[in-house]
């Protein structure tokens, strides 16, 4: 019934195209319908189109189609009466959508669709793109093949996509009854979510792209392929890839899985000893659930060892966890426990738990030694969005004191260095309104891993107030003395822990905490005076409680000591003070006319006066006998307390401040410029001191200065300070009550002084031309700069063309020892102290650290410091990495350093078979 339809339609068409000749028609009905039943009663001879399997033999010439002659598959089937059994329905014609540029052929005999050039086709979820396409509509098959150009090269290869599965061969052949097909040379790249395997086990973890190569594939059904003479890689480069694992044969479900048989890698198409009996790929999508693979090495302390060994848990879509461990023939061992997880729009976190049994030597042995460390961090953070009113977060890192120079698995050497670990946990929540009310609990640990002193607040409670203006109108702006005057409520309590590394989270830890709170009211006020004057008046009242006070007694000759008794239970102190200043900001310019190279220079000075009151408060304050001769001596119970003890001896302090900045206008050679450019030349430089006019001695506190500029077009940052006494001292190094002047010196005795540069140098820096054409015009000091260095060193013009990052061929195919990057950052930080008329150089130091790359796959990195009066280096680092396209090798060694070690490594890139690599480090002498 299908075919009489089929035919129908075409009657239709030739009556249309015979309606000039109606003589004609009854016969040629006749004629058609009669030789339509003999031809149906005939056993046909299906061909359909044959594709061989060899390279390059899917191409199909256009004469070839023209002429009807393609090669034909000897299938043949019985011959059957039309109405004998039920026959498959063809392909719906009118739902299918297909095309091509030179032309599109319909064969009634051969039951063919004939597309040649840019063919597509397009029916229900799948898409059919190739040079030359014939659609069998009768067997419901298509066949799809590359063409040829004109200089004989193959071009235009099949693109299959079914639903979510993308498939481009040299040709293939599909049923879209069956969903079956034979594909010749195909490649797909599958992203992967999840961890790669071989050997029957999963390895590694994270995500990346794998791509998948077959010379012949079937494919079975929507999700299951078999290969046969398969690679699989990471490089996208198929046609020659860096490496790749050969399949003899295997079962590849997209998105899911690769199984194969016996497999091993070939490395620039040489076969290497790395095979398996059969293998494993998981593509998932997702993170999947699998082993980690182990590093193998030797330790010359410890013997041979495995590290890193462990299982990878994919939880769920929003927690994973990874569980490793090393060990070590000696007996050392250490286990770590990582675990990730996220909600979108909610939190994000890390956690990272390692502990470690190190032992060195044998047991027996002189040199033989046994600890254990462990290294706590977790990481939470909050996202905005989730609630803008209360909000968590948490940055832990906390441990032995001994952990990251005993670690036998520490990969990030610059934590070496680190001598304070840090932690804060913290929730805080606002009540909105007015006044709006703040609230917080933080617990914070610091940990000193020199000294192993271990302070802890276990919590820190904080609550405010906003600020309120309680005599100003409700809208509109503040003016005057009364409108401005506000106040705060400020409340803090504390539970402060100081332990030992040793006592570290046991009971013992807590014998000694304390606890305190702190209450603050600061009321202040501001407002101009004669325009130009800005003043400030401020008053503060502090209110301490605490929880243990202490009582000292009459000195006891028995005992030949001051007994000291420790009370609990609550006791409080109150105490204020007040403080005024007045300031204003004055501007001096000096103009050398607009026909100058320099314009006019601009001076900003912003003068202050303070003046702060602080009364004594004699009521908290006891006597007591301190020694056997009777001395009497003075105390308060609230020594030790955690928020000091109440003020003793009035403070009325005056103090002066003056800060400038230098700036120059300079003129602009850009014609085009409308303003003159500005050039900063000092961005700082400030002075300060204070008279207390309640001491009866020393009033005057030393002079303190401090500055900062840029130079070189602001690569190169300054920054220094010193400080000026202006009294002398005695032979024991003590202030004295005497001028400096006054006693045969200058008017300021210097006692320490401090200098920092920091400079940022690149290879970009000398290069001029395109790059800085395609911006505005140079400033003056840019041109002066690059003058100064075109002066002073010999790369100069050389190194001035750059790289064309949109052509990385062009660029690897230039002179690169004519443009080779780097960059170079160097500090220099010196401390002076003369307190004692020492005049010594406390610290004299130069930090470098930078990047080369000799090639565009070659870096070269380095970092140190040397000090200069001790004559030696510091912490050094060099190393070097080179890309290999789709593996990555590099190297690292710390020459200078006491427990000095060197790591080398080179990997497959893609995470997928991330652990397809060698790793070999020497270990540090721990016992150094």
């Amino acid at each position: 019934m299908a075919l009489q339809k089929l035919s129908h339609t075409f009657t239709k068409i030739g009556y249309k195209a015979l309606q000039a000749k109606r003589y004609y028609i009854l016969s040629s009905i006749i004629l058609f319908f009669f030789g339509f039943i003999v031809y149906a009663q005939e056993t046909p001879v299906r061909q359909p189109l044959k594709i061989e399997a060899e390279k390059d033999s899917t191409a199909i010439t256009a004469k070839a189609l023209i002429q009807n002659t393609v090669a034909i598959d000897s299938v043949r089937t019985d011959s059957l009466t039309i109405d004998s059994i039920p026959q498959k329905e063809p392909l719906l014609l009118d739902k299918i959508d297909y095309k091509a540029k030179d032309y599109v052929r319909i064969s009634q005999k051969d039951k063919k669709i004939y597309l040649y050039n840019e063919a597509e086709v397009y029916y229900q979820d799948t898409e059919l793109k190739s040079g030359i396409i014939v659609i069998d509509y009768e067997k419901n098959e298509a066949y799809a093949g590359r063409i040829k150009d004109t200089a004989g090269n193959y071009i235009q290869p099949p693109y299959f996509k079914q639903g979510g599965n993308v498939v481009e061969p040299d040709s293939i052949r599909f049923n879209y009854d069956t969903q079956k097909a034979l594909i010749w040379n195909s490649r797909s790249e599958q992203s992967t979510g999840g961890t790669g395997g071989v050997g029957g086990v999963n390895i590694g973890a994270g995500g990346g792209n794998i791509n998948v190569f077959a010379e012949l594939t079937k494919k079975e059904n929507d999700s299951v392929y078999y290969l046969q003479e398969g690679k699989l890689t990471t490089d996208k480069n198929l046609e020659d890839p860096d490496y790749y694992i050969r399949i003899r044969k295997g079962k590849f479900v997209p998105k899911k899985k690769v199984i194969a048989g016996f497999s091993n890698m070939y490395i620039a198409d040489v076969p290497t000893p790395i095979a398996v009996p059969f293998a494993y790929f998981p593509l998932t999508q997702s993170r999947t659930s699998g082993f980690i693979f182990p590093t193998f090495s030797q330790s010359n302390e410890r013997g041979f060892f495995l590290q890193n060994a462990g299982y990878y848990f994919a939880i769920s879509d929003y927690v994973d966890l990874a569980l490793m461990g090393d060990y070590f023939t000696n007996g050392s061992y250490g286990f770590r426990a990582e675990a990730t997880y996220a909600l979108r729009y909610r939190f994000s976190g890390a956690f990272n738990f390692r502990y470690e049994n190190n032992i060195t030597s044998q047991k027996g042995f002189p040199d033989f030694s046994k600890s254990t460390v462990f290294n706590l961090q977790w990481r939470h953070t909050q996202d905005a969005k989730a609630n803008p009113n209360s909000r968590f977060s948490a940055s832990v890192n906390v441990g032995s004191s001994r952990f990251f120079r005993e670690s036998l698995n520490l990969l990030n050497t610059s934590n070496f260095l680190q001598n304070t670990l840090q932690s804060s946990i913290s929730y805080s929540k606002t009540f909105p309104g007015y006044p709006a009310v703040n609230l917080s609990l933080t617990a914070s640990h610091s940990q000193n891993t020199n000294t192993e002193t271990v302070n802890m607040i276990l919590p820190t409670f904080q609550g405010s107030v906003e600020r309120i203006f309680p005599f100003a109108p409700k809208e509109g702006v503040k003016k005057g003395i009364f409108q401005n005057i506000n106040f705060q409520y400020n409340v803090r309590g504390e539970n402060r822990i100081q332990t030992t590394d040793s006592l570290f989270l046991k009971k013992e830890m807590f014998d000694d905490a304390k606890m305190g709170f702190r209450h603050t009211i600061p009321i202040s006020t501001n407002f101009k005076v004669a325009k130009y004057l800005s003043v400030s008046l401020s008053a503060n009242y502090d209110d301490v409680w605490t929880f243990e006070t202490i009582r000292r007694r009459d000195f006891d000759e028995t005992l030949n000591t001051v007994p000291i008794d420790t009370l609990k239970g609550f006791d409080r102190f109150g105490q204020y003070n007040f403080s005024a200043s007045i300031g204003t900001t004055l501007y001096g310019t000096f103009n050398f006319g607009e026909d100058k190279k320099i314009q006019a220079i601009r001076h900003v000075m912003r003068p202050s006066i303070s003046y702060g009151y602080t009364p004594s408060f004699d009521q908290y304050y006891e006597e007591y006998v301190a020694n056997e001769t009777g001395e009497i001596r003075e105390f308060t119970r609230f020594e030790g307390s955690i928020f000091g003890i109440p003020s003793r001896g009035n403070s009325n302090n005056i103090g002066i401040s003056i800060s400038n900045t230098i700036e120059a206008k300079v003129k602009n050679k850009d014609t085009t410029a409308t303003e003159p450019k500005k050039i900063s030349i000092l961005n700082s430089l400030n002075f300060n001191t204070s008279y207390n006019i309640a001491a009866d001695s020393l009033p005057w506190s030393p002079l303190r200065m401090t500055g900062g500029t840029q130079l070189l077009n602001n690569k190169m940052s300054v920054n220094f300070g010193a400080t000026f006494d202006p009294y002398a001292i005695d032979n024991n190094g003590r202030r004295i009550d005497v001028f400096n002047i006054d006693n045969g010196g200058s008017l300021f005795r210097l006692t320490n002084a401090n200098l920092t540069l920091n400079y940022s140098l690149s290879s970009k820096t000398f290069q001029k031309g395109k790059d800085d054409k395609k911006n505005d015009k140079k400033s003056v000091e840019e041109e002066v700069d690059e003058t100064f260095f075109q002066d002073s060193f010999s790369l100069g013009r050389n190194q001035r063309n750059r790289f064309d990052d949109d052509n990385e061929e062009e660029r690897e195919n230039k002179l690169y020892n004519t443009e080779i990057p780097w960059d170079l950052r160097i500090g220099y930080s010196m401390n002076y102290n003369n307190s004692n008329r020492q005049k010594e150089i406390t610290t004299n130091t130069v930090q470098f650290s930078g990047n080369v790359s000799l090639s565009p796959k070659w870096k070269i990195r380095f970092s140190s410091s040397y000090d200069i009066k001790n004559q030696g280096f510091g912490h050094t680092n060099l190393g070097f990495q080179r890309d290999l396209n789709t593996w990555r090798m590099s190297f690292d060694w710390q020459p200078f350093r006491e427990n000095g070690t060197w790591f080398f490594f080179i990997g497959i890139k893609g995470s997928i078979l991330s652990d397809i690599k060698w790793e070999k480090r020497r270990e540090p002498d721990r016992r150094l």
